[in-house]
């Protein structure tokens, strides 16, 4: 069956303006970190993107590691866009990294030039593109010049490879100093994707939110769920069978689940109730409330996870008691998370 666009895509979606750039992005954006790997099939992947392309999601995120196993993702989205997608590319936002370990030996990871456009190449393989919308540099490499990572991003949108640049998970000072390299070289800073969310704020701690905004990078807040923490599911009294929260050796750490951080959820599900949205859509509109903020980064495993996320539309404001409330109700209950040079501290 041939994939037909709804007309009306466009009607319901906000969109955001990246920092200073003239791209916009949907207030939500579909990323396929840990849920459109090998073990997706087809019919699976176009449903999903399908249904968030007609309610006006045309942004769709990943890296060159996504799947599992790694670049499974870039490989299935790039079927969909052969086989359906296509003549929709123009209205896509389609973005990939690069930084994290992706192949054997010293150039399959981290921020060389060597590592950078090699695993760019490698993506518009896979995914059978021209071109991405925007490239990022996946994380910070203190064993790598900053001049040539930057060096490498503003490589890639010289030789039409990329439209935009980003970086992800660069601390404050990091951030402004890729920010001054990159101006330098003639190429802006487009996006800036951290963690962040309710219980995860490193990017408020350390200042990196308020950097961006004063420098005309644009936010888009990747895991503003926490990995599931904040739908609920990882309640005690819940089964975390199908769950991360399954496998102790995964992304989700049991630092995320601790007893105090649970408390904090429970909290926030009362706020949430009282005013008529589910927990997931609460996270949701406090992420987004902030200035600085394009986008959220959404990853689902299914339609109705994806109706759900899309249900916040209806009731963003958060009104200043709320906030007060939701400050109080999250104190004792944050991770402790933020990157440095040696990687994630949890």
């Amino acid at each position: 069956m041939t994939y037909r666009a709804d007309p009306a895509r466009y009607d319901t979606m906000p969109y955001r303006h990246c920092g200073r750039s003239g791209l916009k992005l949907p207030l939500l954006s579909l990323g396929l970190w840990q849920n459109f790997g090998a073990a997706r099939d087809y019919a699976g992947a176009l449903e999903l993107l399908g249904y968030a392309f007609d309610r006006g999601i045309t942004h769709f995120d990943l890296a060159n590691n996504y799947g599992p196993p790694p670049g499974a993702a870039e490989e299935l989205l790039g079927l969909v866009m052969a086989r359906d997608l296509k003549p929709h590319r123009d209205e896509l936002v389609i973005s990939t990294k690069a930084g994290y370990p992706m192949w054997p030996g010293p150039y399959g990871m981290f921020g060389s030039k060597k590592s950078l456009l090699a695993s760019l190449d490698q993506s518009l393989r896979r995914m059978g593109l021209d071109y991405v919308d925007i490239f990022y540099s996946h994380r910070f490499d203190p064993h790598t010049p900053l001049e040539e990572t930057m060096g490498a991003l503003a490589q890639a949108v010289r030789q039409g490879k990329a439209l935009y640049v980003g970086i992800s998970s660069y601390p404050e000072q990091q951030t402004r100093d890729a920010h001054r390299v990159l101006a330098e070289m003639g190429v802006p800073i487009t996006l800036h994707q951290p963690s962040y969310s309710v219980i995860n704020r490193w990017i408020e701690e350390d200042r990196t939110i308020d950097a961006c905004g004063e420098l005309g990078i644009g936010v888009i807040a990747f895991s503003p769920l926490s990995q599931g923490v904040l739908s609920g599911k990882y309640a005690a009294s819940a089964s975390r069978a199908g769950t991360r929260g399954e496998n102790p050796a995964g992304t989700l750490r049991a630092s995320h689940v601790e007893p105090r951080v649970l408390a904090a959820v429970e909290k926030l599900d009362t706020i949430a109730r009282k005013r008529g949205q589910s927990l997931v859509q609460l996270a949701l509109a406090w992420v987004l409330r902030r200035s600085e903020m394009t986008s959220a980064l959404i990853g689902v495993r299914n339609v109705d996870q994806l109706k759900e996320n899309l249900g916040v539309i209806a009731n963003l404001t958060l009104s200043a008691e709320e906030v007060a409330a939701i400050d109080e109700a999250t104190r004792d209950g944050r991770m402790e998370m933020y990157p440095t040079e040696k990687g994630w501290l949890r």
